[in-house]
């Protein structure tokens, strides 16, 4: 089979010019989904064949030379758990989708109700009452249909975290209290992969990345058996739309960033952005 599929994939690709006048073999999306109906393969499987080629799937053209092949092929073969589908975690996995991570599992057990509509990217005046976990599937397979999506209608508890997220090459907290973000990153630390954690207040927030070795959140919210809340800053303040999408960006840059093994991530650092002032500050943590 996968000398079929290498086959075929290096049979129809087509050489194209970067704007730089680098040469690049690429593989449109037409052809991926025939492919992979020819052989009753996925389409992800194509894709990965096709990079492993050193064969570029078009929809990811423009993430040249800031990615390279090797990096895409890393992006596509990595598995992210999402956990949280509102304000963060809408933008969020439609960004990782776009990037092309390859499986993205997707949890949330809640809704959408109208207060959702002034931030929530997957909330629509037409789908009140919707689950949130369907939702993003279905968006996002409309954005990468290459893409394995697991999507679970159902909130992460201390019973079933382990197994939520027992595939994931990292999670992403898009929580909205500090309990679930607590069981989310014990969970992470005994699967031994890294969470990327997040928070919004009105037009501030805050992102790190907690490695199993880490301390992690203790480190911002104290130790979790002394905490007397349950939600944090923005029961007071509300969370615009403007500061959602901020630091789903940034939460999803440093998501890639942990994937691909670059410098530079926020391990042990604490990044804080207000954009009342447009300050961006980073702390070091314990």
């Amino acid at each position: 089979m996968q000398k079929a599929l290498s086959h075929h994939v290096q049979s129809i690709a087509r050489q194209v010019c970067l704007d730089d006048g680098t040469p690049l073999l690429i593989i449109n999306l037409t052809d991926v989904k025939r492919i992979a109906q020819k052989l009753g393969i996925k389409q992800r499987q194509v894709e990965i064949a096709a990079l492993s080629d050193n064969i570029l799937p078009e929809r990811y053209l423009r993430n040249m030379k800031t990615l390279s092949i090797a990096d895409q092929l890393r992006l596509v073969e990595s598995s992210v758990g999402v956990v949280g589908l509102g304000g963060l975690g809408g933008l969020l996995s439609e960004t990782l989708a776009r990037m092309g991570i390859g499986c993205l599992h997707l949890i949330d057990g809640d809704a959408f109700e109208p207060h959702n509509l002034n931030r929530q990217l997957l909330s629509r005046a037409d789908n009140i009452g919707v689950s949130k976990a369907a939702a993003a599937a279905m968006h996002i397979k409309a954005i990468n249909p290459g893409i394995k999506i697991i999507s679970t209608n159902t909130f992460l508890t201390q019973e079933n975290a382990d197994r939520l997220i027992n595939q994931c090459s990292l999670v992403v907290d898009c929580l909205d209290t500090i309990e679930s973000r607590f069981t989310l990153q014990w969970a992470a630390k005994r699967a031994g992969i890294p969470m990327v954690s997040a928070a919004i207040a009105g037009m501030s927030g805050h992102i790190t990345t907690i490695y199993p070795e880490d301390i992690g959140l203790e480190s911002i919210y104290g130790p979790p058996e002394q905490l007397n809340i349950s939600k944090g800053a923005e029961t007071h303040l509300g969370c615009l739309a403007i500061a959602v999408n901020l630091v789903a960006s940034l939460e999803c840059a440093e998501a890639v960033k942990v994937l691909l093994g670059k410098a530079g991530t926020l391990k042990n650092t604490l990044l804080v952005i207000d954009l009342t002032d447009y300050t961006f500050e980073t702390l070091r943590l314990a």
